[in-house]
């Protein structure tokens, strides 16, 4: 069998340059740029923009590997889109206080159409047959995912793979959590998109990562490292690695390989650039646990409710923002206001909640936490 490449390449800085060099190596370790694109093709760049925010706070790709990888394809003749659609509100304002925006306008990058989309079908999925895809995708000759290397309370961990959920508009992707409570289904969702997709190149920057309680509220932790390949799963699983994290708790790793994505199994995945071992941080703060599937019956999602971490409002920072209670995508709400006295932070009802974490991942406050119930603690400790 051959081995699929995964550059992996030291990188301690966010200089616009030092960047670029750095992912010119990479990209030229697997073949050159030309291997991803033709002159003259529509390349979308697709980076990781959960939310509009400041590049500091690690919520979102950094705009120095946007602009890196931008630059390159530039260079090989491509004409360059980029786009994301973020937790809520249209994508341009959030790609501007990202500091995307910017960039993509001082190198005449066209922003893509990710605010609306039309109905698409997937003959060959895993589980979802039929998707809407954002416009800006369709209308592509290919799409460049740009992730940020995160954890996440619902699949561990956010890298390549997860990074394309970002191409379904707005508030659809809500109605994929309410579908799709089981983070087994979700993941196979999550495959189903690659597969449709076939992104040309994965690109991950873990230049500074997010450890904790990620996606958004969790804390930098500087890795020093950006990793590239055409291979989603080999790459999030030798991110996963790199944050000695197991690729086999992560549900997208054993479906992307079903889905003929990819491989997450080392023996067969060639490292290309530095030594995987000079980045590996054993402290790095994130769930090493699988998470737990509800399906079956009645009794498992008692069980499920019981044993699986959970959201958590620490009421001394909750601003009554509402932001939780607008997100969460059940009905009625698994988190809302008591008696619609909203002078007093949110409760969630834990017999509602699919465990989806939408309301953790999008809190302004960062005042939302997952923690996992005694129950939970002494199963998982057993």
């Amino acid at each position: 069998m051959k081995k699929t490449k995964v550059a992996v390449i030291r990188c301690e800085t966010y200089d616009d340059q030092q960047v670029l060099k750095s992912l010119r190596k990479g990209i030229d370790l697997l073949g050159g740029v030309s291997q991803f694109v033709k002159p003259g093709e529509k390349i979308v760049l697709k980076p990781n923009i959960l939310v509009g925010i400041n590049a500091e706070k690690c919520v979102t790709t950094h705009p120095a590997v946007f602009r890196g990888i931008g630059q390159l394809f530039k260079e090989a003749g491509a004409k360059v889109y980029y786009g994301d659609s973020p937790s809520f509100g249209k994508a341009e304002p959030n790609l501007r206080k990202a500091g995307l925006k910017q960039v993509g306008d001082e190198l005449e990058f066209i922003l893509a159409d990710f605010d609306a989309g039309r109905e698409v079908s997937h003959k060959d999925a895993l589980l979802v047959k039929k998707f809407v895809m954002a416009n800006g995708v369709l209308d592509s000759d290919g799409l460049v995912s740009l992730a940020k290397l995160k954890t996440h309370g619902l699949v561990r961990f956010t890298g390549a793979v997860k990074n394309q959920f970002g191409c379904i508009p707005g508030i659809l992707k809500g109605q994929y959590h309410v579908k799709l409570p089981d983070p087994y289904d979700f993941a196979a969702m999550l495959v189903d998109i690659n597969t449709f997709i076939k992104p040309r190149l994965y690109v991950m920057d873990g230049i500074t990562a997010m450890e904790g309680n990620g996606p958004r509220s969790g804390n930098p932790k500087q890795l020093n490292v950006l990793l590239l390949s055409a291979d989603p799963i080999a790459l999030d699983a030798t991110a996963c690695r790199i944050i000695d994290l197991n690729p086999e708790m992560v549900p997208t790793s054993k479906l992307g390989e079903k889905a003929n994505l990819g491989t997450y199994h080392q023996e067969n995945i060639e490292i290309v650039g530095e030594s995987l071992d000079s980045f590996i941080d054993k402290k790095f703060k994130v769930n090493r646990t699988a998470p737990v599937s509800n399906k079956g019956n009645q009794v498992m999602s008692f069980i499920k409710n019981k044993i699986t971490p959970r959201p958590v409002i620490d009421k001394t920072k909750c601003t009554h923002c509402g932001t939780c209670v607008k997100m969460c995508p059940v009905e009625p709400k698994a988190v809302n206001w008591v008696n619609g006295d909203k002078t007093k932070p949110p409760k969630h009802y834990y017999d509602r909640c699919i465990r989806c974490y939408c309301c953790q991942e999008t809190c302004p406050a960062e005042a939302i936490d997952i923690e996992t119930p005694l129950l939970g603690r002494m199963f998982f400790k057993s």
